[in-house]
């Protein structure tokens, strides 16, 4: 039985356009600036999102702990979401090898902060003992809140803010173009307002590896530089870059369908007794899940019986809630069987 694995669209494998790409690609030497895939790869994202210039990089926590250790001096300070991956997810390197401090703020159900917590957690420029605020972070789509997309007003807003205090924003846009496509709006409008943008190459896009970071001339200049000092300096990696740009090419234009199969996803399994779901927050690919108080197991074992009986996989996040993930492999029969499974499942536990 063929696994059926919604842990994340992280699980995603190249496609046969993709491997084909990578086997034909052209490749030098990426440290001299030769090699002339990667090179197109960089352009063709800097003018996507509408920027001067990007830089390929080999995931999305390198990206953003590139982007705040540029914008950033040892023993600054950034501003972002308590839930936001930088903070959750990324080993708190921002601080470890950054040497940058992290101020965390309550984030909105719909992934947003709040502006008025936002300009209350900007130190005072002028007070001894405080470290310097220096960068906003945001995260479009916003994972822990479900997918739920940031929109270009909302980003323009902490713009304006940022400016009033002399600060840079960066976004961590690991999925920004499911929030494109959900607002229906270009990924360029969305970047607009941000000093830094990156986006991964290796979620809903379907390539094997990589992420990119976005900005201007400078600002990439000097994250080319940090990336060598933290080890990410590649070789002839324009073979990973060829299936970065035909996730450019052709898998940015197909998240809508993805959306279309998380909105299967939830309406299925909100038909389940037992399991709660906000159906607001069912935007782009995430669907977030709760067990209800009454069911009697906590979620890890129900992951465990649809793994081992069905082949169906969700990512476990706390005791009561899961996360389901859609992507290019989850078709819309493959949604149904998933669905099926889980209501199987949870019948096994009903009162």
């Amino acid at each position: 039985m063929d696994t059926i694995d919604l842990r994340s669209d992280t699980v995603t494998w190249p496609t046969s356009e993709m491997r084909q790409a990578m086997a034909n690609a052209e490749v030098g030497d990426d440290f001299f600036r030769e090699d002339p895939t990667v090179n197109r790869l960089e352009a063709m994202a800097a003018a996507y999102l509408g920027k001067e210039a990007a830089l390929l990089v080999s995931s999305g926590i390198q990206a953003n702990l590139l982007a705040v250790m540029t914008h950033c001096q040892r023993g600054d300070e950034i501003i972002l979401g308590q839930s936001n991956h930088i903070s959750t997810n990324e080993v708190g390197g921002v601080s470890a090898l950054g040497g940058v401090h992290p101020r965390t703020i309550p984030v909105r159900q719909d992934g947003t902060l709040d502006l008025d917590d936002l300009r209350a957690a900007i130190r005072p420029p002028d007070r001894l003992g405080y470290p310097r605020t220096r960068l906003i972070t945001l995260e479009n789509t916003h994972n822990r809140s479900g997918g739920t997309p940031l929109t270009v007003e909302y980003t323009q807003s902490v713009r304006e803010l940022a400016n009033e205090h002399d600060l840079r924003l960066h976004v961590d846009g690991a999925r920004i173009w499911n929030a494109a496509a959900a607002l229906d709006c270009s990924v360029s409008e969305l970047a607009a307002p941000a000093d830094s943008v990156c986006f991964c190459l290796s979620k809903g896009l379907c390539a094997p590896v990589g992420s990119m970071l976005c900005g201007s001339r400078e600002f990439i200049r000097r994250a080319r530089h940090l990336r060598q000092m933290v080890g990410g300096g590649m070789r002839q990696v324009g073979i990973l870059a060829a299936a970065g740009i035909v996730a450019l090419e052709k898998m940015t234009k197909r998240l809508h369908e993805d959306h279309a199969t998380a909105r299967q996803l939830a309406e299925g399994l909100a038909s389940i007794p037992g399991v709660n779901i906000d159906m607001t927050q069912v935007q782009t690919n995430i669907v977030l899940l709760w067990l209800a108080d009454w069911v009697p197991v906590d979620a890890s074992t129900i992951a465990a019986e649809l793994d081992m009986r069905f082949n169906v996989r969700l990512n476990v996040l706390t005791p009561r809630s899961f996360r389901a993930v859609t992507h290019y492999w989850i078709t819309p029969d493959r949604v149904d069987q998933a669905v099926s499974a889980i209501r199987t499942v949870m019948e096994n536990f009903a009162p």
